[in-house]
This record gives C-alpha cells, sequence and structure tokens, in this order.
C-alpha cells in the first residue's frame, strides 16, 4: 500500500481509507455549480419503438468540452482554498478529464497541467491544448500517465485531481442523477456508461436516494470490464487494456471511493458487459436515427440495449446516459463503416468474370439494376488458377440492408458461376451480449414474482 511519504500515495483516494460518498454532498454540489455547466436535455429517443422500451437520452456530449467530466471538476475547483487555486492543479487523463480541466481552470484563472498517455486520442489532445491546459505526453497508459503526474504533484505543490475517484468529483458527476429524475420523474431504469465509476457512482447514490425502485445498470465492453471484475472479486483488480473503441472507459483499475461506495448499499443492480461490435452499431444508431455525434464510451448503453442484454426492460421507460461527444474522425468513420457491415448494408465478394471487353461490365450492370453501389472493386489477374482471360474481382457494395443484400447475392450467384461471400448472418454473434456481471441489487426486481 501507499504511504503519505510515497510519490505515488493520493490522499483522496486512499485504499485504507476509502470514502463512501452520500447524497447530501452530490446536492451541495448541484447547487454550487448552477449556471457554471449545462443543464443537459433528456429527450426521448426516436428509436424507443424499434427497441421496444421508452427511452430516453441523458446528452452529456452537449456540455461545453462535450463530456459529463465538466460536473465533477467544476465542483472540485469550486471547494480548493484560495491558496491552492493560487498553485494550481495536475490530473492524469485520456482526454475528458483533461479537457474538463484545461477549460474550467482557465476560465477560474488557476494554473493546470494534464498528463495524457501516449494512446490518448488526438481530437482529445488538441482540445486540451486549445483550452489552455500545460499537456504532457507521457506513458503508454492511463496508469503510467497517473504515476508521473503524481510525481509532479509533488514537486509542484499542484492538487491532484484523480478524474474518477476524487470525492469531490464524484460528487459532481452525481448530479446528472438528480437531473435525470427531476426529467423523467417516473423513471424505471437508468443505464450508466462505467470507467473508473465516478459517472456510475454519482448517478446511483443521487437515483437510489431520490427514487429507490429506479434500477440503476452500470455497463462496460469486453475490453474495459475493469469494475465488473473488480466487484467479481469484492476487490480492486488490474484489468489489462489494450486497443479500444470506447478509450473513455480505458481504466484498468476502478477508483478505492468508486468501488466502496458501489460494493457496499445495492446502489448497482448489476453490472452489464457488451462486446466492442456493438459500439461500432451503436455510433451508427446514433447518428442515423437520433442525429447524434458520440464517442464509443458515450454509446455504450445503446450498444448493451441493441445487443439484447436488456431483456426485462422492454415496455419500460429507461434513461441511457451519452457520457461524451469527444470521438476523432478517423475513429468515426471506421466505427459507422463497421456498423453498416454489421446491419448488412456493405457486402464485399470476390467473383470471377471474363477479362475482355464488357467483362466488369456485366457486373455493374447487373449490381445497377439492382440498385446496389459499388463502393470499391480491385482486379486479381496474376493469382487466377485456369483459364487466362479470367479476371477475379474483390468487390464492397452497399446495399439498403440484409433482405437486399441477399437478393443481390442470388443474382450474382445465378449470373456468374464463380463467386464467393464470406458467411452473412443478420446476427453478428452467437448470443447477443457476452456476460453480465454480478448482480448487487440487494432484492432483485428481476426475481420477484
Amino acid at each position: 500500500m501507499a504511504k503519505p511519504d510515497d510519490p505515488f500515495f493520493d490522499p483522496f483516494s486512499d485504499p485504507d481509507n476509502p470514502r463512501r460518498i452520500e447524497f447530501e454532498g452530490i446536492l451541495a454540489a448541484s447547487k454550487r455549480i448552477v449556471g457554471q455547466v449545462v443543464r443537459t436535455a433528456c429527450t426521448k429517443a426516436q428509436s424507443s419503438s424499434m427497441l421496444e422500451m421508452e427511452l430516453y437520452i441523458k446528452q452529456e456530449f452537449l456540455q461545453y468540452t462535450g463530456s459529463f467530466k465538466e460536473r465533477g471538476l467544476r465542483n472540485t475547483l469550486l471547494l480548493l482554498s484560495d491558496e491552492q487555486k493560487k498553485i494550481g492543479v495536475i490530473a492524469a487523463t485520456t482526454g475528458n478529464h483533461g479537457c474538463a480541466v484545461s477549460y474550467h481552470t482557465t476560465q477560474m484563472g488557476i494554473p493546470s497541467i494534464v498528463a495524457m498517455p501516449f494512446s490518448a486520442p488526438v481530437t482529445k489532445v488538441k482540445k486540451c491544448e486549445k483550452f489552455g491546459a500545460k499537456v504532457v505526453m507521457v506513458g503508454a497508459n492511463i496508469d503510467e500517465a497517473k504515476q508521473h503526474a503524481l510525481i509532479l504533484a509533488k514537486e509542484t505543490k499542484m492538487l491532484y485531481v484523480n478524474g474518477f475517484d476524487h470525492p469531490h468529483i464524484i460528487e459532481g458527476q452525481g448530479t446528472v442523477g438528480i437531473e435525470i429524475v427531476e426529467q423523467v420523474p417516473d423513471v424505471d431504469a437508468v443505464i450508466v456508461p462505467c470507467g473508473g465509476g465516478s459517472l456510475l457512482t454519482g448517478i446511483a447514490v443521487a437515483v437510489k436516494h431520490l427514487k429507490p425502485d429506479t434500477e440503476v445498470y452500470g455497463i462496460e465492453t469486453d475490453k474495459t470490464c475493469s469494475m465488473t471484475e473488480s466487484l467479481r472479486k469484492n476487490e480492486r483488480i488490474f484489468f489489462p487494456i489494450d486497443s479500444t473503441i470506447s478509450d473513455g472507459l480505458s481504466v484498468p483499475k476502478v477508483g478505492v471511493n468508486t468501488l466502496y461506495t458501489i460494493s457496499r448499499g445495492g446502489l448497482v443492480d448489476k453490472m452489464v458487459v457488451v462486446k466492442e461490435d456493438w459500439v461500432a452499431r451503436a455510433i451508427t444508431q446514433l447518428v442515423e436515427q437520433e442525429k447524434f455525434v458520440c464517442e464509443g464510451a458515450g454509446c455504450t448503453a445503446m450498444a448493451g440495449i441493441m445487443a439484447g442484454l436488456f431483456p426485462n426492460l422492454k415496455g419500460k421507460k429507461v434513461v441511457m446516459v451519452c457520457s461524451g461527444g469527444n470521438i476523432d474522425t478517423t475513429t468515426l468513420t471506421r466505427a459507422l463503416e463497421r456498423g453498416m457491415a454489421a446491419e448488412g448494408r456493405l457486402i464485399k465478394f470476390k467473383v470471377t468474370v471474363v477479362d475482355r471487353p464488357g467483362g466488369m461490365a456485366d457486373l455493374c450492370g447487373l449490381l445497377a439494376n439492382l440498385g446496389v453501389t459499388m463502393r470499391d472493386c480491385v482486379p486479381e489477374r496474376a493469382w487466377v488458377k485456369g483459364d487466362v482471360f479470367s479476371c477475379d474481382l474483390k468487390v464492397i457494395v452497399e446495399t439498403k440492408g440484409w433482405p437486399h443484400a441477399k437478393e443481390m447475392v442470388e443474382a450474382v450467384k445465378k449470373h456468374f458461376k464463380e463467386c464467393y461471400f464470406p458467411e452473412m448472418s443478420e446476427k453478428s454473434e452467437s448470443s447477443p451480449g457476452t456476460r453480465r456481471g454480478p448482480c448487487l441489487a440487494p432484492n432483485p426486481l428481476c426475481m420477484q414474482k
């Protein structure tokens, strides 16, 4: 265990002295930050009928810096002593917390340093720099950046602000829960993305205090499920995280205070884990149906619903929290294409055509008559066996969905003797999700008759 004289010791996140978050602190934070952060909308989703539930979206991506992190950070800065405001604060982050630190410290005239790992998204790095903080790129992951930030904090006497475990941070994030209950008073369930746990912890404390019968679910991806595994083993474990579309959830070791609060008191009814393929589909769904551009972490709740991980919520009034919208264009492009492929709207196949004038035109004409758009076509001649006047075409086409795609497949197979289509299915997985985390409710509603 780290000791107070250890450079890596954080007195606000002490494993030997965990702090339980109470509603009174969240209520005070909600009054403290009024007018200094955005009270975000919580509107009914156009996807409600398709998803068979009355779904509302809490739009935290509408905060000025693009994520919920502003709430906790502003609350923490307002509680600093005058002396500490002059010295400044330091943070380690993969992006969203750093954007909040950079923007709000600049607004309040407080010096700040943000340590970011080299794996942090370029969009978020540029935002931090634009808002005014001193950005230090260090380490391969958030843990290495955190260690560097803690050492700097000791050297400069700046206050290290843990973006997911400082008590005042968690209290600030909990104000989302108060707003949800005010905006959707008869809500049956709330689904919250979970990385280090501050948003889930704060919302769970607030919602369970104001409306105890409301179910609260935490959701992670199969590549970022550090909270699920920690709750399963009832201790903070290190969960290695490599590449993930949900970089906002990439916290390999959850907070001391968040785990302590969640694991005591039945605040969270269940942790749910969704495969990352569904996150790409959820990004596409939100763009096309809701006209919202959200990052991977902010789409995990929608991903879980689309994957069928909440069958018990059919017909219920549900709020899902879209926690952030800071996605870079490269990731967005890849996610949209993955989502289209999963929905049968992008299909790839290989077909052998006659390598003479009009050979390719036959394929193009067939696709055009079917209303299929050719996105890409690569001819291959050198590795074709048999007829020297044959050519293999590797083709990517765009269709209107699975029924249209199947119609195209049948037509191509009928027209061309040699063609190959990868196995296609409307269900991209044999099962709807990966697994569910431990049930944490003292008297689970799903088990009551």
